[in-house]
């Protein structure tokens, strides 16, 4: 399949050139979605929600990643990976993307927005009717759920929970006892919704909506009677979020994780937005007293949580301001007619999702639960959301009295107690729940149904790129693939039973899992084409993932293009590979698709001489999912399934002629330039209007 270049340009081997910093890699895949909410091709409210999803990002990186470069700015520590400087250079890079963003936000999304006669007006900006209704909404909704607390000996700064909207106000005058304490913070519930619209009797035929902090900047005086607001702003604090729990110290895992979640929310500071408008004092008080220095300090020229500007979407009914609706089609290697366990005996079934819809995996499920042969379910979670159709149907599988075995991630990060509270309900009713291995995350993706079929049993099996979430299906593009391969699911079951025991892992005939097998397998793989190819054979490496951070792949990568090797890699976002050094990395081409859809499929592609083989895998080229977590990778081996993926997941992303950025080697993205007189269409676009003949056709039969 080889896209780069007909013959392979071999270098002598070179030394290894330093690697790209991965949490600068990771702010540039950020920049990368915020060019997505400036582009005018896109339509006004999904800009915003790209917008919204860098500033969700953007917590998730402070909440996981900031942490160790602020203890050594505070520590003034100038030694190893994290240094003063390194928090220096993050905070620089942050703050640009932050100014960035709200320059986005006011210069060009709220004039768009205004033009569409949708306005978020301030209090200055509201007439005398509209002043008067939000009166009333702050009587009615909001100032019964306020407590405004006044600092002094007995009234110390209150607990800032993690993300949480507050204002702090200086007061002039005296309390009602006579003294002078002039600092009050406000704590505003979480509950109250962040934006408010207008009713159409007030609106003068426009939606108007309102943050609601600025209905509470409006009333902040009516809180303190007698007293007079000389200074104020809104603030928000970001803390450290990472769970840490030593499993080897604990009981119950369950228990010391759900313990864990309350200290989730108070945990170390690392970040401070404030309005730009925040005086010098006020914003050194909060800096002093959460202990951080001013590179962490963010002055926001609007709202200081952009994330909940996502909620502007559903209170604006313009469909025309969104993406056209798409629905997925029902996968088209499934007749909906016939049981899957039939259609499974003539060969594998591939869903590439979201171009094909999650409902075949739910079927496959689905028929599992209601066929009385089938005697038991295996099956991994680790992100399948609060509320689960899929979920629902393990729980009647167990009330139909079959063995239903569930590994139930609980450190899945930010849906641990999600996760905790389906692991209690499963286990109330009688499944077998299992947390996996200690000191390892369990994020390989498998369902492994057991079948009596005559006088034998019969595995048939599940596996994917992606989780067991309907929800991110729709969203997300993963690949999966059901199986009957007895091989296939016969390793499958020694992983389940080696998860549930913590016995010994036989020896398995196809799966490639982490941490035993996979990093070894793939350095194995990498290492024979480098040496294939100094040789004089042809060959070549074409990866697709969603990050490349591991040093040993990364160097035998690097090690292999010096000997001959194609590489195109396709990172959808942190990558410490540089590419096109002279020299160096020459044979090694990286760019990273944005799209519509989040690029979620991994897929493994190398290639020597007329010999192909394509791994499909749940885990990135992460040193984390190498020798941290409980991952798998499997081959393809039919010949048409597998140039299905090659053309689909591979050859389409190499000529991803609009969504793809290519990547330099200072580590800098340049998109691609697009003619302008060409009307071309993505990768993600020409695969979404495939998918949709096949829709017509099932409309059509």
């Amino acid at each position: 399949m080889s896209q780069s270049s007909e013959l392979p340009v071999r270098t002598s081997e070179a030394a290894l050139p330093a690697l790209l910093d991965r949490d600068h890699s990771i702010l540039g895949f950020n920049a990368r979605v915020l060019n997505w909410a400036e582009r005018d091709d896109v339509p006004l409210l999904e800009r915003l929600r790209y917008l919204c999803i860098v500033s969700s990002n953007l917590d998730e990186f402070f909440e996981v990643r900031a942490e160790p470069h602020l203890l050594a700015k505070q520590a003034n520590d100038g030694k190893g990976l994290y240094t003063s400087d390194s928090f220096d250079r993050l905070s620089q890079a942050l703050h640009a993307v932050v100014e960035r963003q709200y320059a986005l936000y006011n210069e060009q999304l709220l004039p768009a927005f205004a033009k569409q006669h949708i306005h978020i007006i301030s209090h200055g900006e509201r007439n005398p009717a509209q002043r008067a209704w939000v009166r009333a909404y702050f009587n009615r909704e909001v100032r019964p759920l306020l407590i405004p607390v006044g600092l002094d000996p007995s009234h110390p700064f209150p607990q800032v929970a993690n993300k949480s909207l507050n204002f702090i106000v200086r007061l002039g005058g005296k309390d009602a006892f006579g003294r002078q304490n002039e600092i009050a913070i406000v704590k505003v519930p979480r509950v109250l919704p962040r934006l408010v619209r207008m009713p159409e009797k007030v609106s003068g035929g426009e939606v108007l909506l309102m943050s609601l902090s600025s209905i509470i900047r409006a009333h902040l005086s009516d809180l303190f009677i007698g007293r007079t607001v000389e200074q104020f702003s809104q603030f928000r604090v970001t803390r450290h979020s990472d769970l840490a729990v030593d499993e080897e110290d604990v009981k119950n895992l369950r228990t010391a994780l759900r313990q864990g979640l309350v200290h989730r929310h108070y945990g170390q500071a690392v970040r401070l937005e404030v309005s730009a408008g925040c005086s010098d004092y006020l914003a050194n008080l909060l800096l002093n007293q959460f202990e951080l220095p001013q590179g962490a300090l963010f002055r926001v020229p609007g709202p200081v949580n952009l994330v909940r500007l996502t909620q502007m979407i559903d209170l604006i009914d313009r469909p025309d301001l969104c993406f056209p609706q798409y629905r997925g089609s029902y996968p088209k290697q499934i007749d909906p007619g016939q049981s899957i366990f039939d259609q499974l005996k003539l060969g594998d079934i591939l869903i590439h999702q979201p171009f094909e819809s999650f409902d075949g995996v739910l079927d496959f499920l689905r028929q599992a639960v209601n066929d009385p042969q089938v005697l038991a379910i295996k099956q991994t979670i680790y992100r399948t959301g609060a509320d689960s159709e899929l979920m629902d149907l393990l729980r009647e599988a167990v009330r139909r009295g079959k063995e239903v075995t569930v590994v139930v991630e609980l450190k899945a990060r930010f849906d641990e107690e999600a996760n905790i509270n389906w692991a209690e309900m499963l286990e109330s009713i009688g499944a077998q729940v299992v947390y996996g291995v200690v000191g390892l995350k369990t994020h390989a993706k498998m369902m492994l149904v057991t079948r009596r079929e005559g006088k034998m049993l019969k595995r048939y099996g599940h596996l994917s790129t992606g989780n067991y979430n309907p929800r991110t299906a729709k969203l997300y593009t993963d690949i999966s693939q059901i199986t009957a391969d007895a091989a296939l699911t016969t390793d499958m079951e020694h992983v389940f039973v080696h998860l549930a025991s913590q016995s010994k892992l036989p020896r398995l005939k196809k799966l490639w899992m982490a941490p035993f097998h996979l990093q070894r397998n793939l350095l194995a793989r990498i290492d024979a084409l480098g040496k294939a190819a100094a040789s004089g054979q042809l060959c070549q490496i074409v990866v697709k993932m969603n990050a490349l951070t591991d040093e040993a792949l990364t160097h035998s990568l690097i090690r292999a293009g010096q000997q001959g090797v194609q590489i195109d890699l396709i990172v959808r976002g942190a990558c410490i590979l540089p590419p096109q050094l002279p020299g160096r990395t020459d044979n090694i081409r990286v760019r990273s698709v944005i799209g519509r859809f989040l690029e979620h499929s991994r897929v493994f592609y190398f290639r020597e001489g007329d010999k192909e083989d394509l791994y499909l895998s749940s885990a990135d080229w992460m040193n984390r999912n190498m020798v941290r977590r409980v991952e798998l990778a499997w081959p393809v081996t039919d010949p048409q399934q597998r140039q299905r993926i090659i053309e689909e997941c591979l050859t389409a992303y190499l000529r991803e002629p609009v969504d793809a950025w290519e990547l330099g080697a200072d580590g800098q993205y340049q998109r691609f330039a697009v003619p302008a007189k060409r009307k071309l269409a993505g990768a993600q676009a020409v695969l979404m209007a495939r998918y949709s003949r096949n829709i017509q056709g099932q409309r059509r039969g």
